[in-house]
């Protein structure tokens, strides 16, 4: 028996809601900028959030049902991924509906970056040149692991923790462009304030590591 509209109907606004409730808990949104650096084991997941491992896979559960992500084991861990291109494209949409929507979420952003002096960002755009162009470094300032992962051409990575130890591994006649996650990300923010107390030249990446990779898919 053929199904009728009306329960249709309610059935595919029942499975767009399932998303939509997905993506409403700050936590997951989150774990979805960290997934967006690559596939990652719950266990780091964890350690970079704050959660703890259980809450953290019950997170990443309601994560899997609504297919925003996807596992495989590796042995006895269990590594995450985001589902597709689709999923980042889908969250970088939200953020930007957020920032537009929400004039306090612009205000936050504007003011910490006016503290840490990374107020002046460089466009995506920008950076294809900047890579070929041998007169600036590119300063990756996420964790080792995920740099690991992807990186942009010709990084190097120095962690923002570790930072004001190896500062004197950068050269001070050339100017320093930070990158960490992406736009939410403040660890590109720390690195500049941190670089410019010791006298370099800095500027961050106005995104991060994922929108860059898919600016240069859309090419």
């Amino acid at each position: 028996m053929p199904m009728k509209t009306s329960v249709l109907k309610k059935q595919l606004y029942s499975e767009s809601a399932a998303l939509t409730k997905a993506l409403g808990n700050p936590l997951r949104l989150e774990i979805l900028d960290l997934l967006a650096q690559g596939a990652l084991s719950v266990e780091y997941i964890s350690e970079n959030t704050g959660l703890s491992v259980a809450n953290t896979s019950a997170h990443l559960q309601v994560l899997r049902q609504a297919r925003l992500v996807s596992a495989r084991r590796d042995g006895k861990q269990v590594f995450y991924s985001l589902s597709g291109t689709d999923t980042h494209k889908l969250l970088c949409q939200l953020r930007a509906a957020a920032v537009s929507r929400n004039a306090e979420i612009g205000r936050l952003l504007e003011s910490y970056r006016e503290q840490k002096h990374s107020a002046d960002q460089v466009r995506l755009e920008e950076i294809s040149g900047m890579i070929n162009s041998g007169k600036v470094v590119l300063l990756d300032v996420r964790p080792a692991e995920e740099f690991e992962i992807a990186a942009l051409p010709g990084a190097v990575s120095i962690p923002v923790r570790e930072l004001p130890k190896r500062i004197a591994e950068l050269p001070q006649d050339c100017e320093i462009v930070t990158y960490c996650r992406g736009e939410f990300c403040l660890m590109a923010d720390e690195a500049v304030a941190i670089l410019r107390a010791n006298g370099y030249s800095a500027r961050r990446m106005e995104k991060g590591l994922p929108e860059w990779e898919n600016s240069q898919l859309q090419r």
